[in-house]
């Protein structure tokens, strides 16, 4: 007897047209959470658990940030925001993997994300040399998985088993982003295995939201004590190593201007804290479209008025994306429809 799968309740978030018609339909959810943790704005099902992807790098950073001896390692903030980061594997992403690397003796050989050409190329319509090979220090996970060998080597566990989710480094993620996310049972939260090899967790989008808002707190935390804003403020200084020239993180740093740490996650997730409003939104689109899912945050951040004239304009090339032919005629585009209820 096949098992009954019970499926999120998203809605409709954005759409996309073909002359006056509508063609697709792209379904989401999406939550805003105050620094108190009380629900402000959503839509869609934000208790419904939905794997973070990337958008968790912050809180996997966590653990090693608030570790006691973390200082040993002399990290600048620009090195912290790479720990956060989906880089684009430009020269400046590798070589500060690398150099992280070499705080604790070890070379790219210890990673174990994989390796794949840099996202620069597809982010900046240009073709790779085919023949190039690309070491892990190029995969936009390094900085993340340079970070968990900096942990290894504090808990004085093995770094080559340093993914195995029962490992003191993985346990203490796992209980960092528990507690971030207001999980009551770090167990029983879902988990799988992300496209680095490393185990991610799933959680409602209400939680997520609620992590983001907690990191732009400034006064220390009673178990993290100033790892939050310093993470926080690492993201926000350094938009440029949490991920790199053309894309929709940087383009959202820019809009927010030093206000909003923010991460995209895999599959259509997007994440954004903000200091001076005190809040995390934390949004999916199902089908895991980034030009859909950025179409609709935007629209987000507009119905929370925190768009000016100047943030409208570094976000215009994502607020509304036009459909163009082969001739690069416009015959359709992709708008939101994202429509955000206040309160509970």
């Amino acid at each position: 007897m096949q098992t009954e799968v019970i499926l999120p309740k998203h809605v409709p978030i954005a759409y996309s047209t073909r002359g006056d018609a509508v063609e697709n339909v792209f379904y989401g959810s999406v939550a805003v959470v105050g620094r108190d943790g009380k629900l402000i704005a959503h839509v869609g099902d934000i208790e419904y658990p939905v794997f973070t992807r990337s958008a968790l790098k912050p809180l996997q950073a966590l653990p090693l940030v608030a570790n006691p001896r973390f200082g040993e390692y002399g990290l600048t903030s620009a090195e912290i925001a790479l720990l956060c980061s989906s880089h684009n594997g430009e020269a400046v992403h590798a070589e500060t993997a690398a150099r992280l690397l070499a705080k604790v003796g070890l070379t790219e050989s210890a990673l174990q994300c994989g390796s794949h050409t840099p996202y620069w190329y597809q982010w900046n319509n240009e073709r790779p040399d085919p023949d190039k090979r690309w070491s892990p220090l190029f995969h936009n996970c390094s900085g993340k998985h340079s970070g968990m060998l900096l942990q290894a080597k504090l808990l004085a566990t093995a770094a080559d088993h340093y993914l195995d989710p029962e490992s003191p480094v993985q346990r203490a993620i796992r209980d960092a982003v528990a507690y971030a996310c207001g999980a009551e049972d770090a167990a029983a939260m879902p988990w799988g295995t992300d496209g680095c090899s490393a185990p991610n967790f799933a959680v409602p989008l209400a939680g997520l939201a609620r992590a983001f808002a907690w990191m732009t707190r400034t006064e220390a935390d009673p178990r993290y004590g100033a790892a939050p804003k310093t993470l926080f403020d690492a993201m926000s200084r350094h938009p440029e190593m949490v991920s790199g020239a053309g894309r929709n993180d940087l383009a959202l740093a820019a809009a927010g201007r030093g206000d909003w740490a923010n991460k995209v996650g895999a599959d259509g997730v997007q994440t954004l804290a903000s200091r001076s409003r005190g809040i995390g939104i934390a949004a999916k689109v199902s089908d895991g479209n980034l030009k859909a899912l950025m179409v609709a945050f935007c629209s987000v951040l507009d119905q929370l008025e925190m768009l000016d004239d100047q943030a409208r304009a570094a976000l215009a090339g994502w607020a509304r994306v036009p459909i163009k032919s082969i001739r690069g005629i416009e015959v359709g585009a992709i708008e939101p429809h994202v429509l955000l209820k206040r309160g509970i």
